[in-house]
């Protein structure tokens, strides 16, 4: 079975020096972790995402769809990237999750991929 590991963090966590040491650090991490998902077969596909300043949004409203040129999510947290991964179970997509290199106030959540 198929699961997204979405990794979410606060985005201010990259500010300044000791941010961008803290980035280069995580992400040497995040390649240690896909280099073993790869080895394990369970790697399907992963990335980081851009800035949640560079996120475009399009809203689907009764009158049809309006494209906003901007994030609009309510949140502390921003959607940083994500693993895609093959998976037996759930306590094995979650075994793959605690590995993820987390930085304080972030966290993983695993999802089932649909499939119709």
């Amino acid at each position: 079975m198929q699961y997204m590991l979405l990794v979410y963090e606060p985005e201010d966590l990259d500010q300044g020096p000791e941010g961008q040491a803290s980035l280069m650090d995580v992400a040497a991490r995040h390649m240690a972790l896909a280099k073993a998902m790869s080895e394990a077969g369970a790697m399907q596909a992963g990335a980081g995402l851009q800035p949640v300043a560079t996120a475009t949004t399009v809203r689907t409203s009764a009158s049809g769809q309006t494209l906003h040129d901007g994030p609009f999510a309510e949140t502390r947290e921003h959607l940083g990237g994500f693993y895609l991964i093959e998976a037996p179970d759930l306590d094995a997509a979650i075994k793959w999750a605690r590995q993820v290199p987390i930085r304080p106030g972030g966290s993983c959540e695993v999802r089932p991929v649909a499939t119709y």
